[in-house]
């Protein structure tokens, strides 16, 4: 059997989003399962409109995914190969160079038209099964502006066939594009690849994902915080299953388990809150270590605690579904934990009621006395056993309730109007911080 080669052959005409990524995913998964290659070519046949940083964009978002091409191609680089094959199909009358009446400025006066005999092309889809296109139609359609400037349809056929392509993976908006391919390949005597036309990516109105209705490029993903793992996970499942209900799989597992035959054939939506949800699951899984080096907040945080941001770790993990947001969580509510703020007398006295003059320093009296005799390093859950029987007792008497002695311990702790609840504070800043916070407090109070 030929080995299977696919490809990933993205235009750089502007920033690629994650539907265009789905494509070089799905690619890649195939080829590697077949023990086959992958190939990335640059298609940049619109020289007008390409432009290198979109090249390199393109090449940081398969590093960062771990796409790693088995071979690389540029386009433009096969002029003279596409030029050899235009002229062959000229001299056999194939083609033919047709005086154009321009209708716009810039339209050329000479194009390369195919000599389009009509009729029928079939062909079968991996994904989609047999599709039928009477070309008749589409008459002796362009494949050339000038015999060094081949249209997508003519320069694509020719590098399939000359890289050794067997399978092209694409999305099922280029159905349409498929029977030009097939006529030029004919005519040329070349290889027909299989083509497998791959669901659409949909954003939430149900529309097209697309460069111009705001999808973001992948990049921006990973600077926001996003895992490659978590990103390759989460675009391999659109439109895809592995047969079972697991809904995270690794780079190798996602390898093990690809089969074109699982492809679904309707389109999937881009969910932004379920990739998050994904990426929160990889994060999770990372070490301490680990994540404290994705969060990059080395340089701009010399006045963090090493320690303190460990014991913050697991914190950031249960709430955070990027690495942005956990540095704002480190920089907002929980730069507590690394500086002390300046209370409030106003804002300690918030719960306060007018019949019970005094009640917010005597709960947090109460607290510090039962704060110190915790053991060092206990639990949020021991913090809590300890400490709600003091709130109940509170809400007992119908006065205040809970928060007459919860909110001044949380804003005794933090010095925030907002941050995590005082038990989750009261563990990671430990014991004689804590304590220690709770007093001074109380002396404001005492003033």
């Amino acid at each position: 059997m030929t080995p299977v080669v696919s490809r990933f052959a993205p235009s750089p005409t502007g920033l690629l989003h994650s539907g265009n990524y789905r494509t070089a995913i799905f690619a890649y998964l195939f080829a590697k399962h077949s023990g086959g290659k992958f190939i990335v070519r640059i298609e940049d046949t619109d020289a007008a409109r390409s432009k290198p940083e979109y090249e390199k964009n393109i090449f940081e978002a398969l590093v960062w995914l771990d796409l790693p091409a088995d071979e690389t191609y540029r386009q433009s680089d096969h002029r003279a190969r596409h030029r050899e094959l235009l002229e062959k199909l000229i001299v056999e009358d194939v083609a033919y160079v047709s005086k154009e009446a321009p209708q716009a400025p810039g339209d050329r006066a000479e194009v390369i038209r195919f000599r389009n005999q009509g009729g029928v092309i079939a062909f079968t889809d991996v994904i989609r099964g047999s599709i039928a296109t009477d070309v008749t139609d589409l008459g002796d359609f362009i494949i050339a502006r000038s015999l060094d400037e081949p249209v997508f349809h003519f320069a694509v056929a020719v590098d399939d066939a000359d890289e050794g392509v067997t399978h092209v993976i694409r999305g099922a908006d280029h159905i349409s594009n498929t029977a030009r391919q097939i006529l030029i390949q004919r005519a040329l005597n070349l290889p027909e690849p299989r083509y497998a036309h791959l669901p659409l990516i949909l954003d939430k109105a149900h529309k097209k994902l697309s460069k111009r209705t705001g999808a973001k490029a992948l990049t921006e993903y990973r600077d926001i915080g996003v895992l490659p793992e978590a990103f390759l996970n989460y675009l391999a499942l659109l439109g895809w299953n592995p047969g079972d209900d697991r809904e995270y799989l690794s780079r190798d597992e996602l390898i093990k388990a690809f089969d074109l035959s699982r492809v679904q054939k309707g389109s999937a939506v881009f969910d932004e809150v379920k990739l998050f949800s994904v990426n929160q699951h990889w994060m999770r899984k990372l070490s301490v270590d680990d994540f404290i080096a994705h969060l990059n907040v080395g340089r701009t945080t010399s006045y963090m605690d090493s320690e303190m941001l460990r014991r913050a770790v697991p914190l950031l993990k249960e709430r955070a579904h990027t690495f942005s947001e956990a540095r704002e969580m480190l920089f907002g509510e929980l730069s507590c934990l690394f500086a002390k703020t300046s209370l409030d007398h106003t804002l300690l006295l918030v719960k306060e009621l007018p019949e019970r003059p005094g009640m917010t320093k005597r709960a947090l009296e109460a607290l510090s006395a039962a704060l110190q005799a915790l053991p060092e390093g206990v639990s949020a859950e021991a913090v809590k056993e300890a400490l709600m029987p003091l709130a109940d007792l509170e809400e007992a008497k119908g006065k205040g309730g809970r928060g007459a002695l919860l909110w001044p311990l949380r804003y005794a702790l933090s010095g925030r109007e907002r941050s995590p609840d005082p038990f989750t504070l009261v563990s990671i800043l430990g014991h004689a911080e804590a304590v220690s916070r709770v007093q001074t407090a109380i002396a404001i109070l005492e003033k």
